[in-house]
């Protein structure tokens, strides 16, 4: 069952083999730089986007992005093609404002949904945290989670970040209100953690509470490392951008510390008030933005690294982790040259991935902005360690909508029974076959529209049910 919309969503898209990595090599490079002795060329995916603001590698080896105007899409990094999914009609833009992060499930295949956080108006600017469904070529049904976290045209935040527990960090800024940040009532200047299903999880620090964090000014980026251990870039006000190290319960100092406790009236107060420190500081600010951790042999120079980019400073930075994951080695900055720079990911292929804020009214667009921007290391070969598929059972016709007809994969050797599940993982159809048969009908009267899984004999195929 857990298969269902990791099939459908894969199928006729790049799949995580060696030939499947070359086609992203295709791009004309627009330049190259050198990390260690590996040479590194960037080119353009996508052209002509309007202020991307997050990129997530999804679990169907596509991009999943959001602009900053209100629209999901997915796009294909074979060929850099967008396939809009939704655009939010209650996004409301204002200078920073409108959609912002997102994070899909981590069992995408039975729970489809994608989380994204945004701006509105209700009574007032605010921001509020959606669930949407994906259905294999749309996104609907939206669930608010939480709303009402009051906002202005800047300092909203907001990263999402799904941990392995399945709870959600959402980050929030302090919506130019600078003492909310250190209100433990206020959700301004925060990192939330959530069930998610909107739900306050048991073991927050502060019972009923959603603030896992504190002190915190305006946080853009929020990533897990493979160490276990969370990370956010964080905006300074002029002095110091932060890269911090998250911990449950813990204050970051701001209104009254920003970037190291190293001034006379910070020491004191970081004192008093057990203040986190930041594991690295920009100074002076460079709008660090998003947040992605690197580790993979294409790149053996970036290794065990948080690479930060950022808009106002234009350029990526190297973070390298020391094995405990609690400091930082030397950094070093990258793809200077083509603007500002707002999100980042990686996929399973090492390839990194950059998307451009040139259009955001802080920037000097080219004609092509905005972009998302491919590094790689063309010379990296991977190794394919695809397993020889087994015979999988096929499905006609697919969509489907009185009958499907299953074909086993051979005569069956046993008598047995099909099963068809819905996304919940419930069995909502079952039909039996006897031995030697290896044609079945199923009939799918009663069934409701949208996305099932069909599985016989230990394979499973995706169905689609239309009206």
């Amino acid at each position: 069952m857990k298969q269902l919309l990791f099939h459908l969503l894969a199928a006729g898209t790049l799949l995580l083999t060696a030939g499947g990595s070359a086609c992203a090599q295709n791009q004309p490079a627009l330049g190259t730089f050198p990390v260690g002795s590996t040479t590194i060329t960037v080119s353009a995916l996508a052209t002509g986007l309007q202020v991307p603001w997050e990129l997530v590698w999804g679990p169907d080896n596509f991009i999943w992005m959001t602009e900053r105007g209100g629209r999901i899409s997915r796009v294909n990094p074979a060929t850099g093609q967008v396939q809009p999914l939704i655009t939010l009609p209650d996004v409301v833009t204002s200078s920073e404002g409108g959609l912002l992060g997102m994070a899909l499930h981590p069992d995408f295949a039975t729970s489809p949904f994608v989380y994204v956080v945004y701006n509105y108006t209700d009574n007032g600017y605010k921001v509020k945290l959606v669930r949407l469904t994906y259905s294999g070529t749309t996104l609907s049904n939206p669930q608010v989670l939480l709303a009402d976290i009051p906002a202005v045209s800047t300092h909203s935040g907001s990263r999402l970040l799904i941990l392995p527990d399945r709870t959600l960090l959402m980050t929030t800024g302090d919506a130019q209100n600078r003492p909310a940040a250190q209100d433990r009532a206020s959700l301004n200047g925060k990192v939330l953690r959530l069930n998610l299903d909107g739900s306050i999880p048991a073991d927050n620090p502060v019972a009923g509470s959603p603030v896992y964090s504190y002190g915190h000014r305006n946080p853009q980026g929020l990533v897990r490392a493979t160490n276990g251990r969370v990370y956010s870039t964080e905006h300074g006000q002029n002095a110091e951008d932060e890269l911090n190290l998250l911990e449950p319960n813990r204050n970051y100092g701001w209104p009254t510390v920003e970037g190291f406790c190293n001034l006379t009236e910070e020491n004191a107060y970081c004192t008093a008030n057990s203040v986190r420190e930041p594991l690295y500081a920009w100074a002076p600010t460079v709008g660090v933005a998003g947040l992605t951790y690197y580790d993979h042999p294409a790149i053996p120079g970036w290794r065990g690294s948080l690479l930060a980019v950022a808009l106002r400073g234009n350029k990526l930075t190297q973070l390298p982790l020391a094995t405990n994951g609690t400091t930082v080695g030397t950094a070093a900055d990258f793809l200077t040259g083509f603007g500002r720079l707002r999100a980042v990911c990686v996929s399973p292929q090492g390839r990194v991935y950059v998307a451009t804020s040139n259009r955001d009214g802080r920037g000097s667009p080219a004609a092509t902005d905005d972009r998302i921007l491919v590094l790689e290391n063309r010379s990296f070969v991977t190794t394919s360690t695809a397993k020889v598929r087994q015979p999988q059972v096929q499905l006609w016709p697919n969509p489907a909508a009185q009958s499907v007809t299953v074909q086993l994969p051979a005569a069956a050797a046993a008598a047995g029974e099909i099963a068809i599940y819905d996304a919940l993982g419930r069995t909502v159809r079952s039909s039996p076959f006897r031995v030697g048969q290896s044609t079945v009908a199923v009939p799918l009267i009663g069934l409701r529209p949208g996305l099932y899984s069909v599985r016989a004999g230990g394979s499973t195929q995706p169905l689609v049910v239309n009206e």
